[in-house]
C-alpha cells in the first residue's frame, strides 16, 4: 500500500490539523477511540489531534512498561493535564519484562514488544473501554524502514499486509503517516504543544529495550536509564537531532583499585539529522566526550568502558538495534 508523502515544504500545518481532525471525527463517529501517549513528539501530536476531534471520547493511556526514561510517566501525565488532556497511567512493567525474558535477537525483541503492546495490553483496554479504534503516531519514515526490511518498526501493520482488526480486534488510525519528523514538529507546535515536546528528541517505540544489546532485563535497562540521564543532562545544550546511551552485551576487561574489573560497556551516540533518513555523528568537543565518560564511569555501577560512535547513517542506523 503506497502512502503519498506530504513534504515539509508542502505542509500547511493548520490545514493539515483541520483535515486530520475531520478525518478522525468522521472515522470514529459517535464511538470511542483510545491512544497510547509515550511523550515523544509523534504520539503527543496524535494525542492532541485526537483530543481536538473527540474530546473526552478519546481515552489516552501512558503504558508504564518499565522501559522509559527516569520519571517519564509522571512528567508526561502532568504536562498533558495542563493541556486539558487526562492521561491514564497503566502499569504493565511485569507483562513487558516477562515477554522480553530470554530474548536476545533484535527483531524478536521488537516483535515481543509489539505483541505485548497491541494484543495483550491494548487488546484488553479496547475491550474494557468499548473502543473500536486506536490512534497512533506512525510516520512515513517508520513505514519506509519497515517495508525496506531495514528495521521492523513496532507500529507498522497494514503496509505489511497485516490487518489490525483481524490480528488485534480493532482498527488503527494513523494521522501522521504521510509526513516525516520535521513536519511532525511543525504540526505539534501548531496544535499548541510546548517547545519541550515539539522539539523533543526522537525516542524508539521499544524504548530503552532498543538500547540494550542482548536480553533486556530490568537490571540492564536500569543501567541504560542511568547513563541516559547523564547524557541528556550533559548534552542538553547541544543542538543535535538525537543522542543516546547503548549498553553492549559482552563484558569487557577493566581495572578498579588496581584489580581486574570485568564490567559493562556503554556506547554513546549523538546524531545530526533533519528527518532521520540520513544522519552524521555530531562532532562533539573532546572535553565533552571526556566529561561524559568520567560521569558514566563514576555514576553507573559496573561500567568500565565508554565509547563514541562515529559511523554515519547509512550504513549505520541511529538506534543500535
Amino acid at each position: 500500500m503506497k502512502t503519498t508523502e506530504i513534504t515539509v515544504q508542502e505542509l500547511n500545518a493548520q490545514e493539515f490539523i483541520k483535515t486530520k481532525v475531520e478525518e478522525i471525527s468522521s472515522m470514529v463517529g459517535d464511538g470511542i477511540a483510545i491512544n497510547a501517549l509515550s511523550g515523544g513528539v509523534d504520539s503527543a501530536a496524535v494525542t492532541m489531534l485526537g483530543h481536538k476531534a473527540l474530546g473526552k471520547r478519546l481515552k489516552t493511556y501512558f503504558v508504564e512498561n518499565g522501559l522509559m526514561r527516569k520519571d517519564e510517566p509522571q512528567k508526561i501525565v502532568e504536562l498533558f493535564k495542563k493541556q486539558g488532556v487526562e492521561v491514564i497511567l497503566f502499569d504493565a512493567k511485569e507483562e513487558f519484562f516477562s515477554a522480553l525474558k530470554g530474548i536476545i535477537d533484535p527483531e524478536q525483541k521488537r516483535e515481543a514488544i509489539t505483541q505485548t503492546f497491541y494484543k495483550n495490553i491494548f487488546g484488553k483496554l479496547v475491550k474494557e473501554s468499548g473502543a473500536k479504534y486506536l490512534l497512533q503516531g506512525t510516520i512515513l519514515t517508520d513505514v519506509d524502514e519497515t517495508v525496506a526490511g531495514i528495521k521492523r518498526q513496532h507500529n507498522v501493520f497494514e503496509q505489511l499486509g497485516i490487518d489490525p482488526q483481524e490480528a488485534f480486534g480493532y482498527k488503527i488510525i494513523e494521522p501522521l503517516v504521510q509526513i516525516r519528523k520535521d513536519s511532525v514538529r511543525k504540526v505539534a507546535e501548531a496544535v499548541g504543544l510546548p517547545v519541550s515536546i515539539y522539539n523533543r528528541m526522537p525516542f524508539p517505540g521499544p524504548a530503552l529495550s532498543a538500547r540494550v544489546i542482548g536480553e533486556a532485563t530490568p537490571e540492564k535497562v536500569e543501567l541504560v536509564r542511568q547513563a541516559t540521564t547523564i547524557i541528556e543532562k550533559i548534552l542538553a545544550d547541544v543542538k543535535a537531532f538525537q543522542y543516546m546511551a547503548i549498553l553492549h552485551n559482552d563484558r569487557v576487561t577493566g581495572m578498579r583499585d588496581g584489580k581486574r574489573d570485568f564490567g559493562q560497556q556503554i556506547e554513546i551516540r549523538c546524531w545530526d539529522s533533519v528527518d532521520a533518513r540520513t544522519a552524521t555523528p555530531t562532532k562533539l568537543p573532546y572535553d565533552t566526550l571526556m566529561e561524559l565518560s568520567n560521569c558514566i564511569l563514576a555514576e553507573v555501577p559496573g561500567v568500565v568502558s565508554v565509547t563514541y560512535n562515529i559511523a554515519a547513517k547509512p550504513p549505520s542506523t541511529m538506534e543500535a538495534i
